[in-house]
């Protein structure tokens, strides 16, 4: 029996697959531009995953993924993921990242700051373009301080983006401070927290 399987499934922006594993999902794939790229792009991102019959868990995240995409205001927080092979800052920055809710977005800089790292900013901007996980980790809703799109690794690049975050009619012009969010990693106590839009670098960085 394998121990890795994957699937595809059609949402209201493409058809989208996920691949899994014993501890968890394993990646997420957006859609591709032609018939077919999604599956080879998974074969090629693991090679080991079997096309196969999601088992009822992962149906089921497969099914919160399609409510997101058509409105529907699931954070995923609680989706288990299997975080191997990921490096200790790329963690940070997801974790952080998965606290953003659906509507509400953030900045490179700001991600950094919750850290504890104020001038990571693009090195932020680098884990999230790494992210397995798009919209269970969702680097969408990471912007540049401008209020600009940024980047956007996935396929669609700022494109795709851009469509995630008017299906869920994010407050693009509007970004929350720290402390409008519920990050599980503050900054040290007593840290000066800047403004929002002060000192970020990242225009076009991924995520």
């Amino acid at each position: 029996m394998p121990t890795q399987g994957f699937a595809l499934f059609d949402t209201s922006i493409g058809r989208c697959g996920l691949a899994w594993g014993a501890s968890g999902l394993i990646g997420l794939q957006l859609p591709e531009s032609t018939p077919g790229a999604a599956w080879a792009r998974l074969r090629r991102r693991f090679p080991e995953a079997v096309e196969s019959e999601p088992p009822p868990e992962v149906e089921a995240v497969i099914d919160r993924i399609r409510d997101l995409l058509s409105g529907g205001r699931d954070d995923l927080a609680d989706v288990p993921l299997d975080l191997g092979g990921q490096s200790a800052f790329n963690l940070r920055v997801y974790e952080i990242a998965r606290a953003i809710a659906p509507g509400e977005t953030s900045t490179y800089g700001e991600v950094a700051k919750a850290m504890g790292e104020p001038g990571a900013a693009r090195a932020v901007g680098k884990a999230l373009g790494e992210n397995p996980w798009p919209i269970v980790v969702p680097c969408h809703r990471v912007l540049s301080a401008s209020g600009g799109i940024g980047g956007f690794s996935a396929p669609g690049g700022s494109t795709t983006k851009a469509r995630l975050l008017t299906l869920e009619k994010a407050k693009t012009d509007a970004v929350p401070t720290l402390f409008d969010l519920e990050f599980s990693v503050a900054p040290p106590r007593g840290a000066r927290v800047p403004s929002p839009l002060a000192g970020e670098g990242v225009a076009e960085s991924d995520g």
